[in-house]
């Protein structure tokens, strides 16, 4: 008898899926913090468009070390497509609180990866899921703190540049914890 070795695909279990699919939501979170930076930059507002040019980095590293993680696994992976994004808007709390929902679903999404990466006994898959339960902690917290000081400032968003300017708002995207991103964290 003659035992053939089993394929990537037919490894993949519903947790690879569900990875698979959060690589695209990963991109589609950096493509959208990109058209939120935009706004700011051309709005003049450096500070809040070097925050979202940062946190569209993030989102695609985040993307990158779910496609390392496939890849270490022998788990085929499929590079997607993003969808549209929105690059219209008429006041910076719209971007905010835009950004605020985002990962707001972002979370949800991980907490069900990590749901069924336990349900399936996926022991390397549910603790490779704790980093980023961990960093969507972060990631509400900031985009909740930034949308209180928008609120806070009353319109006058020169006072958000200049929180911004003083305070340190999410890690940097500098954790030496973190999971390898395919290519190298950029």
């Amino acid at each position: 008898m003659t035992l053939k070795a089993a394929k990537p695909e037919d490894r993949e279990s519903k947790f690879h899926q569900l990875l698979q699919k959060q690589v695209r939501s990963e991109f589609n979170a950096s493509q959208q913090y990109i058209a939120l930076a935009v706004w700011f930059d051309k709005s003049d507002l450096p500070r809040l468009a070097a925050h979202f040019y940062k946190q569209a980095l993030e989102e695609r590293n985040h993307g990158m070390m779910i496609v390392r993680f496939l890849m270490d696994n022998d788990i085929s992976v499929h590079i997607p497509g993003t969808d549209e994004v929105r690059n219209e808007f008429n006041e910076a709390r719209e971007l905010v609180a835009l950004a605020l929902e985002q990962e707001r679903e972002v979370t949800r999404e991980i907490e069900m990866l990590a749901k069924t990466a336990r349900a399936e006994d996926d022991y390397i898959g549910e603790q490779f899921m704790q980093w980023f339960l961990k960093e969507q902690v972060e990631e509400v917290s900031q985009m909740s703190t930034l949308l209180t000081v928008i609120d806070r400032a009353n319109g006058n968003l020169f006072e958000v540049e200049t929180f911004l300017t003083r305070e340190n708002v999410g890690d940097g995207g500098e954790d030496p914890s973190a999971p390898e991103a395919a290519g190298g964290a950029v």
